[in-house]
This record gives structure tokens, sequence and C-alpha cells, in this order.
């Protein structure tokens, strides 16, 4: 039997566990902290603009659990907003004990409150994992998607300093690069004033805090847009945050909130005094991160280089996916390299040919196209998702992107991968 070792329970883990399992993988799963799904637990944005497309592919592709989730759980769908048409507002109160109880029931074997912090080498293989406690967790495969976030010496260096964000680094300690501790050293995105690491995207405002009359709106629309002070209107702040599909003028001369449970605050930080000047937010505070009025966690610190088949080059037995495996932003992206990450462990542990996606599809092109992009400097300072900036200029200029779900179908059955991860290798 094929014992595949998945390092991280963020969306790219649990994707990467369950393609590992459903090819006929022992799949274990390794989380630092209490729950699963990372930064989905105050993510909640699916199916906007190309990730529609994306989400349809991991379906067909015959990874679809994840997404049905996230679809089952939909507080709003179809919403717009700001550069943006047709998402889905997943509740991020609901969808972690759903995935949870999914791989279990799966057979994947989740151990929580388990953190890694180095490898035992045999050659320029991994023999197993060494935890916290100095015990050791052995395999024959292995995937790393610890993401790129922390440890929180990474948010005091290139940030405001420890923001309280999901991650808890205080309590469930730093995050260690598993590919670096195998000998891979590690590559850094940087922003566009060529400082290393970005500000996380967005900021959660408790609900309660608001006003009646956004609260109202916000549970009938999904979506609020107040406008900035004119005073206060910041474009340099555009230039910090990481999610650069919301990089847009809109987003700073307005508050634009989303109801994923919270209410999603759709800018890297605010300060408190500021957003409280505007009407309806008198009372505003944060949710997460708890310094939100200040700062926010630090991404894009550690990335591992990699082919197109999500293996980390220079060990032999290593795969990566997520943010680990490249600039990339958002769960549709995560769960798209995740799935073929945990397909491909399987068939590198049974010495088959790895499956590279083509790149007449959408997750083919992304994963390519990310690949290339990030060996020059001006690639470093991009971010590549289907829901924005140049990855979904590329995809509408490709003819990549579409909401029809039949031609998606059609498109991964012309290329032969109908239900792909649906085949049990072992």
């Amino acid at each position: 039997m094929v014992k595949v070792v998945v390092i991280g329970g963020g969306w790219a883990g649990c994707a990467a566990a369950l393609t590992a399992r459903k090819a006929g993988a022992d799949v274990v799963l390794l989380e630092k902290t209490d729950m699963l799904t990372g930064l989905g637990l105050v993510g909640g944005i699916m199916r906007n603009n190309g990730r529609y497309t994306g989400a349809e592919e991991i379906k067909a592709l015959g990874a679809e659990e994840l997404i049905d989730i996230t679809d089952s759980a939909a507080r709003h769908v179809n919403v717009n907003f700001p550069g943006h048409q047709h998402a889905s507002l997943y509740d991020i109160t609901k969808v972690e004990p759903m995935v949870r109880k999914m791989l279990i029931e799966k057979g994947v074997d989740i151990r929580l409150m388990t953190r890694a912090v180095d490898v035992d080498m045999e050659g320029r293989s991994i023999k197993a994992i060494v935890l916290e406690d100095e015990s050791t967790v052995e395999g024959d495969v292995f995937i790393e998607t610890t993401g790129s976030t922390g440890p929180m010496g990474n948010c005091l260096k290139y940030g405001n300093g420890c923001s309280m964000c999901i991650l808890r680094c205080p309590s469930f300690g730093p995050r260690v690069s598993i590919s670096y501790r195998a000998g891979v050293e590690d590559i850094l995105g940087m922003r566009g004033d060529e400082v290393y690491g970005a500000f996380s995207g967005s900021c959660k405002l408790n609900k309660d805090s608001l006003s009646e009359e956004i609260r109202e709106k916000l549970d009938k629309d999904g979506v609020v847009v107040l406008p900035v002070p004119r005073e206060d209107v910041n474009m340099g702040k555009l230039d910090l945050k990481v999610c650069q599909q919301y990089a847009l003028p809109e987003y700073a001369q307005n508050v634009v909130l989303l109801d994923t449970g919270h209410a999603k605050l759709m800018t890297p930080f605010y300060p408190l005094e500021k957003l409280r000047k505007i009407p309806g937010l008198e009372r505003a505070r944060y949710e997460d991160p708890y310094s939100g009025g200040k700062g926010n966690s630090i991404r894009y610190l550690s990335m591992a280089p990699r082919n197109n088949c999500m293996k980390v080059i220079g060990v032999d037995n290593l795969l990566c996916a997520g943010e680990k495996s490249g600039l990339f932003v958002g769960h549709t992206e995560a769960m798209a390299t995740g799935s073929l990450a945990g397909h491909n462990s399987v068939r590198l542990a049974m010495g088959m040919p790895l499956l590279e996606l083509p790149r007449n599809t959408a997750i083919g092109d992304l994963i390519a196209f990310a690949n290339e992009s990030i060996k020059t400097r001006e690639g470093l300072k991009m971010r590549y998702t289907f829901a924005g900036s140049v990855f979904f200029e590329r995809m509408k200029e490709r003819g990549l992107y579409t909401i029809d779900v039949e031609e998606i179908r059609r498109r991964i059955k012309r290329v032969g991968l109908l239900d792909i991860y649906k085949e049990k290798l072992v």
C-alpha cells in the first residue's frame, strides 16, 4: 500500500488528501492548528470571475467534493461587486466541520495540533517528517501545503507586526518550510515596491458591530459598498495587498463589505478611527485579524521550485500545492493545485508518469503560466488567480473563461481527463 503524508491542512492540503485517497493511497494529513481549511476559515469567496471556470474544471476532473461543500454552504450566490461577477459567498462558520467530516468518511487520517518541524532524509528522498514532540511520521511520498504565511517574525519584519490572525502562530507554533528543511531554497515573492511579501487582502468585521441597516443589506444582498471620506482615500494601499484582483480604484474610494458570516472588509487593513467615521460603522470592531486597524498577515515568503506536475525540484518524493507552490491567490486555486498534487503523489509512488494538465485547460495554464512568470523579477511582483489581474485577462484572451458548465465538461473530456481523479491507481 502507498502511504502519502500531507503537511498542512488548508484548502490545498485537504484537496491533496482527497485525491491521494481517491487514487488508493493511505493518507495522513498533518495540521498544526486545531482546524482545517487554513485561510478558508476567514475567506469565503468562490466562483467570482474565472474561479467559476476553475471550480467546474475541478469537478469535471473528478474532485468535486470540496466545491460541492462550499456551494452547499453558500450564504449568497450570483453576487456582483466591483470588478467581480457571479460570486458565491460561503458561510465561514459552516464549512470546516463539513470538510473534516467528508475527509474522515473517505478514510483520511487527520492529525490536528501536529506540527512538522524537520525531515529525516535518505539521499534525495524524505524518509519521515519529524514532529515537534520528536516523533516521526514515515511515508512513501510527501506533499507540502504549508502555505506562505508565518512564522510571526516575517509579519514583524515585512509587515506592521503580528496582527493576531486566524493562523495563531504564537499558540500553535510557527510554520516550517519542509522543502527548505529538505535542502531546497525557498522562492520569495515581492510587492510592487520590491519589499518581500504582501499583506493579506481582507479583514473581517463583527457583523453585530455594524448598523442595523448595513446588517440587513448584507443579509439580503451579500454586498454593501460605502464611500470613503475624500480625505481618507489612500490609493497607495492598493500596492500592498496580495489580492491584486481587488487592487482597483473602487477599493480605495469605497469600503466594500461582503457577507461570509462575518462582514468581509476588502482591504488589507484600515485604521479603526477612520473606519468609524463612515456612517453605519461607528461601532465597528475587527474579528480577524484583531489588529486589522494596523496590519495583516504577510504572505508569499516561502515557495518551493516545482515542475508543472507539482513535484518539488531537488527532492525525489516531495510535491507541493497552494501558496507553497507559487504566487497563487484563492481557495479555488489551492484546491486546483492540491488536487493535482494528491493524484500525482500516487503516480509518483507507483512509478507512473506524472500527470501534467494541458494548457487548453484553465487549471493547466494557470499552473504553467505562474511557473514561467516567477522566473522573472517582474513576475515575482504579480499574483496569479482565476479571479482577476494578469491571469484572468489571459483567460479571456485565450478563450478559457466560461461559465457554461457543459462546455467546461466537454473541454475536459476532449483532452481525455474526465473524472481522472476518480481513477484508483493502487
